[in-house]
């Protein structure tokens, strides 16, 4: 499973957090609420039920008492009920509604133990206390006290608690969000520093008087890049100037061979042929240099200037014999592109004869654009190439398997490693892909940038 992204697990870690801080805080809040709303109704239900039990006692001290008149001159207002329960039998204001049922069997033990007490319980669904209070040995009274309206203030109290844990956890995410965006802005630009370093712009640096708490990585990377830097310099002015010195020696041994190779017919056959295996070799000799030139000049920056593409593509095609017509351009593509003329001719031209060498030649060459991406196309009508090849095959001195199958084959693995490395000096890739019906498809995409 994908992990992740940094900023999605900020922003649903303040989230969270925030959900949870906020949820805590409306928990504790509303137990909070809700013990000193209860404990406030219940002190005025006791204290109700104590004054009615003291009206109760002083109308019962009569020898003939109606009970139910008697209840019915308390003030209980439209949420207490008044009980009174009397040598077994149970007397109301108004006929029984079920609450007498409501008194719980333990309040009434102990009320008949001469106590007074009270209890929470619930009447069709509502909250409500019911208070016990003896009057005589044979009589008590119970209210039970509704609490209709607590219960509403308190399911209110909830949703309000709720909703606002609920915008709390968003405004959370949304600081989340803020904070990923600004810790990850020095980390943009030092993405896309390490793109232009890859680009081939080795002049990049990034400023640390910008972020200065990240000041040891702004230096850290600077310092990197300036070893980089030197490091690429001296592989560069090395392997130019190895190929400089050989080319000398080389083109003094190519004339001696030519002299040679012009007196073949006056040799034997055994020095004849050894004279044309030298001959072989050191045009091969010659190209690995050239190629080690080209190499060692790749990780300059691009010289980008308007070229028309399809003209160049179809140079190239004249050059190797081959029939302009190959070059097609996908749709309304422009032939004019801003890129290096060099590197874009090189990369067609190897493409082409590495179709020539390994893919049976050129089946057709295409250009085009999508999005921002330039993109140049080879098709031939070889074997293709396996899956194991597709990761290796751009690498340098790296053949694949129909190239080390080849007994005549005279190539260095290099043509196909300038191709990858002008393609990233454009900000582009190399890749190939199994060509429909048969054979490879070599494509090099450039990324689209104005002058």
């Amino acid at each position: 499973m994908r992990r992740a992204g940094l900023r999605t697990r900020v922003v649903s870690g303040f989230a969270v957090g925030a959900l949870l801080l906020s949820a805590s805080m409306a928990f504790a809040t509303y137990q909070a609420t809700r013990r000193y709303l209860l404990e406030g109704r219940e002190r005025v239900s006791v204290r109700a039920a104590s004054y009615d039990a003291r009206i109760l006692r002083e109308g019962m001290l009569t020898d003939q008492v109606d009970v139910v008149n008697l209840l019915r001159a308390l003030d209980t207002g439209g949420n207490r009920r008044a009980m009174l329960y009397r040598d077994g039998n149970w007397f109301g204001r108004a006929a029984d509604d079920g609450t007498t049922e409501a008194v719980p069997q333990s309040l009434q033990r102990l009320v008949q133990q001469g106590q007074a007490g009270k209890q929470l319980v619930r009447v069709n669904g509502v909250p409500a206390i019911v208070v016990g209070v003896p009057l005589t040995d044979t009589a008590a009274l119970y209210e039970v006290d509704l609490f209709r309206e607590l219960d509403q203030t308190l399911r209110t109290l909830s949703w309000v608690l709720t909703v606002v844990a609920a915008l709390t956890a968003v405004a959370g995410a949304g600081l989340g969000w803020y904070a990923a965006r600004y810790v990850a802005r020095p980390l943009r630009s030092v993405a896309g520093a390490a793109k232009e370093i890859a680009a081939g712009d080795l002049s990049t640096r990034l400023d640390p008087a910008v972020e200065p708490d990240l000041v040891q990585l702004t230096t850290s990377f600077n310092d990197m890049v300036d070893r980089l830097a030197k490091r690429l310099e001296q592989d560069r002015r090395f392997a130019a100037d190895v190929s400089h010195e050989l080319r000398s020696p080389l083109q003094t041994l190519a004339a001696s061979a030519s002299v040679l190779a012009r007196r073949r017919e006056h040799l034997d056959h055994r020095t004849g042929l050894a004279v044309g295996l030298i001959v072989e070799e050191i045009d091969r000799f010659q190209s690995l240099v050239d190629d080690l030139l080209e190499l060692a000049k790749s990780d300059q920056p691009v010289n980008r200037e308007e070229i028309d593409v399809v003209a160049v593509a179809r140079r190239a095609c004249q050059a190797r014999k081959l029939a302009p017509g190959l070059v097609t351009a996908a749709g309304d593509t422009p032939h004019l592109w801003p890129v290096d003329g060099r590197r874009v001719e090189q990369i067609i031209g190897n493409l082409l004869d590495n179709a020539a060498r390994y893919g049976g030649g050129a089946t057709a060459v295409r250009v085009g654009a999508i999005g921002d991406v330039w993109f140049i196309e080879v098709d031939d009508e070889g074997p293709g190439v396996s899956p194991e090849d597709k990761t290796t095959i751009f690498d340098r001195f790296v053949r694949g398997r129909a190239a080390r199958a080849r007994t005549d084959d005279d190539g260095a693995g290099l043509g196909l490693a300038l191709v990858a490395q002008h393609a990233a000096a454009h900000g582009g890739r190399a890749l190939v892909l199994d060509r429909p019906g048969g054979g490879a498809r070599f494509r090099v995409e450039l990324r689209r940038e104005p002058l």
